[in-house]
């Protein structure tokens, strides 16, 4: 057996390891010239000898002959990688994913990444280039969901079952198989696709008209060149697609060690309250006293505030002079540039010009009782960076656009950035600049930074090392000011949608998760949701996705409100003074400021991932998310809307229908059994609307039809149902008014009375079909529940609750036998001194 065939062989092998390790000066050599580790296993280097030129390495000859001696064949043990190149073929877990693989197209096992099934790969090219695209082979014949960006800044999902169909910018893909050999066929293969970072070079994936899946590289620095790489792209696979997922980021993360993932970061704590921005309210006019003003219209109406973010409006800027230059012959005015770290005119009061913004901070922390301020800045300081002959080292640098982001956004080559360039600080100063900055905040009370137009380092890289060392030398520069400064890691990642900045994330927590909520923009609803779930399968991996603002008396205010209460991430408005429906806003936030927040990051349901509910014009978009006890279901019709590639904006377009039908279960929240306290729970679950105030059992398996028209919505809280016993069943619900109504639930335990034991006798209770009551002095169950907030708490009892307490004391309560439905009211906050209400239920 030769070694080159080593991977196609249908015979068992194993490898002889003791040549090899009396043969570490060999091995070092081959490893350099394959550009592997020196510590590779021998299955790397047997997979980069299989694609690798012979003639390019003068050595491999010897290497073989010796490799060769050693390869025994043995009936036993076979070595068959889950995903490999062979033939020609991508392959993955014996699906053929991709055909045609060219033979300068490489992969390197990933076995050293931790326990995962993946492949790196990469290739080698005949000249040096600072942007190099390769075919990777032809995709057909598949599903896949792709987030890809469709401006410089932001990205969007897009479905599709060939190559040709992938968009340019593409930066994560998710690919469906459902044919195969050795798995059973109606068992599902997810397979990830992540475009990394390699050196100063950033990948991308895109289609062609051939339907061939390409890889690109760029450094974004005409000087800065290569031909050869081999970890631009990692593959990863296995049968559930939000675990594989994780498991492919944490192979990266090994891999690059340039990153932290979601898990590993502390959330800042705005997360856990309700907020106001200031952005859609007052735009770049925002000042002092409309701060002020909108701060107490809010909290007049129940519904305070605990976190203010200033965004753009309150900093230094101008814009450059214009001298002997004709207006008319210019399109735009002025770009405006940083001109200093202090606050504006605005926002200094006149009694004390000197206390600056620390004035507006005191009136929002000491009169209105916010907990948090943040203010916004640009990650170059301003949209026009730093002006030029200050103490920054700044220099005007005229941005330098991806072929791919030109593509997708042919505005940028007129854009205002692009024709009248960016003050950029020297990296070498950027430190010291941010330190300044951020610290004279910290000395006012501010508590963290929105940080804006962050993608557009990626086009000044020229000449300071590419976009990739640009890039990570500012978040570097970043984080160490955040965490000097803001303790409570007080930072929000904005227009920072490039993986140049995802890989290269240790600190912030928090991304804004899409484009932005555009309160006069009726064809951007419909797609902002869609946009927000999908993009949080990709971005959740790294921080918690922030859904935006939005504004409560906006005709689609519960459309968006309903979706940010079970994002997971923050929860606030932009609305204007006086411009409020505290109706709404009480289904979000409690009196106390503080919002019931689900755990993980909102995402599609794993049936959802590969339809298109924004453009077939047949699916619904259905987003879960868990609580520590229930789950949450969100069900969208986000038909009618998305970006178009042909116009290369967002558009209308034509729907099949009215409405739409789909489904839910119980399975839909994705870890649902994580809720049920009983290790052989059965599946089955109660599902309570929001809207109608249903309450339904669903069997395991069993699905609930739901219509919706175009811009409608429901939410769904589902709990597993727990047995106490035969036909004594119990599911907690929450505060059942609050759009996520099982998030006040903070604990939960289940305790089986001696009265069960007279079940076996058949006596001392009544009732027929579905109402069953406990007639005999003994109860069946004890339910103990620990719940946040005031309001309409409800649960699920298959009989009529014996009794109910709150805080020891006895309450009233209301029982409908027909759904199984018990509220009582929380009529006020637990106790000072005290976090939740302990209620108790006797059945």
């Amino acid at each position: 057996m030769v070694v080159s065939n080593l991977f196609q062989s249908s015979r068992p092998v194993t490898i002889n390891w003791t040549p090899w390790s009396r043969s570490k000066q060999l091995a070092s050599t081959f490893a350099y010239s394959l550009n592997l580790p020196q510590n590779s296993s021998v299955s790397d280097l047997c997979f980069r000898l299989h694609r690798y030129n012979f003639n390019r390495a003068p050595s491999i000859k010897a290497f073989k002959s010796v490799l060769e001696r050693d390869v025994v064949e043995e009936e036993e043990m076979t070595i068959t990688p889950a995903i490999r190149i062979s033939e020609r073929k991508l392959v993955v877990k014996n699906r053929t994913i991709l055909t045609g693989v060219p033979d300068n197209v490489i992969a390197t096992s990933a076995s050293t990444c931790g326990p995962v099934e993946g492949v790196f790969v990469g290739a080698f090219f005949d000249g040096s280039n600072s942007r190099q695209v390769v075919s990777l082979g032809t995709l057909r014949d598949v599903r896949f969901m792709a987030c890809f960006r469709f401006k410089l800044w932001w990205m969007a999902q897009k479905m599709g079952d060939k190559g040709s169909d992938i968009p340019m910018e593409t930066q994560f893909l998710l690919v469906e198989t459902k044919d195969g050999s050795h798995l059973d066929e109606s068992q599902t293969v997810y397979t990830v696709f992540l475009p990394l970072i390699e050196g100063p070079f950033r990948a991308c994936l895109q289609g062609n008209a051939n339907d061939q899946l390409e890889l690109c590289l760029e450094s974004g620095d005409c000087d800065i060149k290569s031909s050869s790489f081999t970890h631009s792209l990692f593959i990863s696979a296995g049968t559930d697609p939000f675990a594989t997922i994780t498991d492919a980021i944490r192979a990266v993360k090994f891999h690059l060690k340039t990153f932290r993932q979601r898990h590993e970061k502390k959330l800042p704590q705005i997360v856990d309250y309700f907020g106001w921005c200031t952005w859609d309210a007052f735009y770049q006019e925002v000042t002092q006293e409309g701060v002020e003003s909108g701060l107490e219209s809010l909290a007049a109406g129940g519904a305070p505030p605990k976190f203010v973010i200033i965004d753009d409006g309150w900093q230094s800027v101008s814009g450059d002079a214009q001298e002997n230059v004709d207006a008319s012959e210019t399109k735009f005015p002025p770009l405006a540039r940083l001109t200093g770290i202090k606050e504006n005119s605005k926002f200094q009061n006149k009694d004390d010009p000197a206390a600056g913004i620390k004035s507006i901070v005191n009136i929002a922390k000491e009169k209105y009782g916010l907990k948090y301020v943040y203010v916004w800045h640009a990650i170059t300081g301003y949209w026009g960076g730093v002006r030029p002959g200050g103490d920054f080292e700044s220099t005007v640098k005229f941005p330098a656009i991806s072929k791919g982001v030109v593509e997708n956004e042919p505005t940028w080559k007129s854009d205002v950035m692009a024709v009248q360039g960016l003050g950029l600080v020297d990296p070498k100063s950027v430190y010291r600049f941010y330190s300044e900055l951020h610290g004279y905040l910290a000395k006012a009370g501010v508590d963290g930074v929105k940080v804006d137009v962050q993608c557009i380092l990626e086009t000044l890289g020229g000449g300071l090392g590419g976009r990739v060392e640009l890039t990570r030398q500012y978040h570097q520069a970043l984080d160490l000011s955040v965490a000097r400064n803001f303790p409570d890691n007080g930072c929000i990642a904005c227009m920072s949608h490039n993986t140049d900045a995802l890989y290269c994330s240790k600190q912030a927590a928090v991304v804004r998760a899409s484009d932005d909520f555009y309160p006069r923009d009726p064809v951007s609803h419909t797609i902002h949701i869609a946009a927000v779930a999908y993009n949080s399968v990709f971005l959740g991996e790294f921080m918690q996705p922030d859904w935006d603002m939005f504004q409560s008396l906006h005709p689609a205010a519960e459309y968006h409100a309903s979706a940010r209460a079970i994002s997971g991430g923050p929860v606030y408005v932009s609305d204007g003074p006086g411009k409020h429906n505290f109706d709404l806003l009480k289904k979000l936030v409690l009196p106390d400021g503080s919002i019931l927040r689900a755990r993980l990051p909102g995402r599609p349901t794993s049936d959802c991932l590969f339809s298109d509910p924004a453009r077939d014009g047949i699916s619904l978009l259905k987003i879960w998310n868990m609580n520590k006890y229930t789950g949450v279901l969100g069900i969208y019709n986000c038909q009618g809307a998305a970006w178009n590639s042909v116009a290369r904006k967002n558009t209308f377009h034509q729907t099949q229908s009215n409405a739409i039908t789909g489904f839910i279960r119980g399975r839909d929240v994705h870890v649902i059994s994580e809720a049920a306290c009983d290790p052989d729970w059965a599946g089955d679950c109660v599902i309570y609307c929001h809207h109608s105030g249903d309450l339904i059992r669903l069997p395991h398996n069993i699905v609930l039809p739901v219509t919706l028209k175009v811009l409608e919505h429901e939410l769904y809280t589902v709990t597993p149902v727990k047995v106490l016993a035969p036909r004594f069943d119990f599911a907690p619900l929450g505060l059942i008014d609050m759009y996520n109504a099982g998030g006040a639930i903070e604990g939960l335990i289940y305790e089986v009375k001696g009265g069960s034991r007279l079940l076996e006798l058949g006596n001392g209770y009544g009732g027929e079909g579905l109402s069953v009551e406990n007639l005999s002095q003994e109860t069946v169950g004890l339910v103990r529940m620990e719940v946040k907030g005031c309001g309409r708490f409800g649960a699920y009892s298959s009989v009529k609750p014996r009794r109910c307490t709150v805080g020891s004391v006895d309450c009233d309560f209301v029982y409908d036998s027909s759904s199984g439905l018990v509220s009582l009211n929380l009529d006020y906050m637990p106790e000072e001194g005290q976090t939740v209400h302990i209620i108790e239920v006797e059945v």
